[in-house]
């Protein structure tokens, strides 16, 4: 209840009303209140103020920019030097999305010196760009890298050759570097990764391919590099000399088409042996059967078929020199063989029978071999239907492949190739991939990979030639290894090791000079 009591005004003889004490304070917490209510609506505003611009400046900072980095060495195991940069940068948070395949180099500017291994690759990353170039060096630094001479020998060198659209003329860093139209090894990873990106805002009309275009042709045209092992000498898929390596198959399977259950215990080592002898620089050891009907094993059976013969190879003083590559599309299978000695991955599915397969790749950091195929062993015969041509569709297919290999952490210069004959494809169309296979590797985003062909006492060969026998099959097998040395293959799967070597050989000395 308000009280209320009259007094005389001052300086008045009217009477008026005077708040109480009372009224005073119930005045003054009314007032205080609206105080309090205006402060806090300052103050949410002042935070939510705050709270946009840390949110804003947070977004700053997770934004991710696309960069290329380009890596080179010549000091060392140079693949080795180049993938651990690229896991370093992958745990620094510079992800690597895709690569290059890798280009072996004569050195530029100072000649004294080995030859380089150069790429490129395409990391995505929130660091500005003097940021990543304190990352980039730091990992050099990581690395063990001295520079004693400018643009001398050195394990590893990492640069920035652009970042998202920007353009920075700091004192430390060029973007877009300057060494990118003249540089052959520079342009020619990039002209892989963006061929129609514009390098100089400048001249847009001019793109990366068309820099590369312009360089005089070179001496010696630069090759790709895919590494198979420290005892087997790197492919080069575009030198016009290389030797055709002859991959030797090993099935430990009772029910293979050609082979099955010849292979025992006991003459295992012979047969490895005269593999060598006959000219074999791999060894492909398969366990389980891809012939069209044939039952799957467990994934026990075919481990405990392939590691001991593995482990076998790997004891013998005389195949100290050959890879072995495991026949598998099991994840588990790849990584037991990997770790008991293998070099080679090789899925005839190219990833696609097992979710696990194409990242267990990528961890093992081993060299792949990607087949093409549809469907399983069981159904392929039945999916040999190409409306829009065999050698368009095959490249399609198998650029898609390519594409998930890398996106699950496969460096390209890891990644073999393998058209499948027999493979989804029946008869003629067998004989339409050898007669066109040249326009395959050269088709766009398929060049410079290398090339694995397997027509060894296929189906196909005994329908042209009206052997019934598979192992019978051997010069009809002959006619088409030479065929793939025409092409351009890089590798030839077979059986017949020792009469394969010698076709391979004299198709060598007519095609590969």
């Amino acid at each position: 209840m308000n009280l209320v009591v009259f007094s005389r005004a001052w300086g008045s003889g009217s009477r008026q009303a005077r708040p109480s004490p009372a009224h005073h304070l119930g005045h003054n917490l009314s007032q205080i209140a609206k105080t309090l209510r205006s402060t806090e609506r300052s103050t949410m505003n002042i935070t939510q103020q705050k709270t946009a611009c840390g949110c804003a400046a947070a977004a700053a900072r997770n934004t991710k920019r696309t960069a290329y980095v380009a890596f080179g060495s010549n000091l060392g195991d140079r693949v080795s030097m180049i993938e651990q940069a690229c896991k370093e940068m992958d745990a620094r948070g510079v992800k690597v999305k895709r690569t290059s395949s890798l280009w072996e180099t004569e050195p530029m500017y100072v000649l004294e010196q080995d030859r380089f291994v150069n790429g490129a690759c395409e990391v995505e990353t929130d660091l500005e760009p003097l940021s990543l170039l304190d990352q980039l060096q730091d990992i050099e630094k990581s690395m063990g890298r001295r520079k004693l001479i400018d643009k001398g020998p050195r394990n590893i060198d990492l640069d920035i050759l652009l970042y998202s659209d920007r353009k920075v003329g700091h004192e430390r860093l060029k973007i877009p570097h300057i060494g990118i139209p003249e540089r052959d090894f520079v342009l020619r990873p990039l002209a892989e990764l963006i061929p129609t990106k514009v390098i100089y805002p400048s001249k847009p009309w001019k793109l990366v391919q068309d820099y590369l275009n312009e360089l005089p042709p070179a001496s010696e045209p630069l090759s790709t590099l895919t590494p198979i092992c420290s005892s087997v000498a790197a492919l080069n898929a575009l030198k016009a000399n290389r030797k055709t390596q002859v991959m030797a198959i090993l099935n430990i399977t009772p029910d293979s088409f050609s082979d099955g259950g010849i292979h025992t215990p006991d003459s295992l080592r012979g047969t490895v042996l005269s593999m060598v002898r006959g000219g074999a620089t791999m060894i492909d050891v398969g366990g389980q059967s891809s012939s069209p009907g044939t039952p799957e094993v467990s994934v026990e059976e075919e481990t405990n078929r392939v590691l001991p013969v593995i482990e076998l190879i790997r004891s013998l003083p005389e195949t100290r020199g050959v890879a072995i590559s495991v026949d598998t599309y099991r994840s588990s299978v790849a990584d037991a063989a990997v770790q008991a000695g293998a070099d080679i991955i090789n899925d005839i599915s190219a990833g696609q029978l097992d979710p696990a397969m194409l990242s267990t790749m990528a961890r093992l950091g081993k060299t792949v071999c990607l087949m093409h195929m549809r469907g399983t062993p069981g159904t392929m015969s039945k999916l040999n239907d190409y409306p829009d041509g065999i050698i368009p569709t095959i490249a399609k297919e198998l650029l898609e492949r390519v594409a998930e290999a890398e996106a699950a952490g496969i460096r390209r210069w890891r990644i073999i190739l393998d058209p499948g004959l027999g493979f989804a494809k029946v008869g003629e169309q067998n004989l339409h991939v050898l007669r066109h296979f040249n326009e395959l590797r050269t088709w766009p985003g398929l060049e410079g990979f290398p090339w694995l062909l397997g027509s060894s006492r296929k189906s196909f060969i005994g329908k042209v030639t009206g052997v019934p026998k598979p192992m019978d099959r051997i010069f009809g097998t002959a006619s088409t290894v030479a065929a793939a040395v025409q092409g351009g293959a890089d590798v030839v799967r077979v059986h017949d090791v020792v009469e394969m070597g010698q076709v391979v050989k004299m198709a060598d000395a007519i095609w590969r000079y």
